[in-house]
């Protein structure tokens, strides 16, 4: 039994010297791609938003809405947008593809939401991909949608039909 014992207390101290030398690992190597990170944004463009999130504030089922970001690149060469997608189909951005932005310049991203079929509380998120440091920035949108009455009695008596079915 004390052999057991010992055996077991040699592994658990192996166990938490090996981690501990792991973290120092990675620490110290996060610590040198901060610093490579920190001296190529000088040259990089840079997108600064007027906002970053858009409440729509309350709205009816199935009504489109829409809203404008404008960006400017406060960095130092051209801002390249290559894509811009929105999390899920209901959210779409229009924005300017493949065109150089120069430092000092603004543009725009319209982001139009439709909330048809999505009741309640919805956060939806633009991810746009660009030259920048990080090369994804994100824009967000939400909305208290109102649920039409006709479509929520529909969904109420779909959702008791479902739990029917499973008891």
């Amino acid at each position: 039994m004390k052999n057991y014992f010992k055996t077991y207390l040699l592994v658990v101290f192996l166990l938490a010297f090996s981690c501990d030398n792991s973290s120092n690992k990675k620490e110290t190597k996060s610590e040198n791609n901060a610093t490579s990170s920190m001296t190529s944004s000088s040259e990089s463009p840079i997108m600064s938003f007027d906002k970053t999130l858009h409440d729509f504030g309350t709205i009816q089922e199935g009504e489109t809405v829409e809203t404008i970001f404008t960006f400017t690149n406060s960095g130092k060469s051209d801002l390249i947008i290559v894509d811009a997608r929105g999390s899920c189909g209901c959210t779409v951005p229009e924005y300017p593809k493949n065109t150089p932005i120069p430092p000092g310049e603004s543009g725009k991203i319209r982001v139009s939401f439709d909330s048809s079929n999505k009741p309640n509380m919805q956060q939806k998120t633009v991810t746009i991909s660009a030259n920048t440091d990080s090369g994804r920035e994100t824009i967000r949108i939400k909305a208290l949608v109102q649920a039409d009455p006709v479509k929520q009695k529909q969904r109420d008596a779909a959702a008791a039909a479902r739990a029917k079915q499973n008891n």
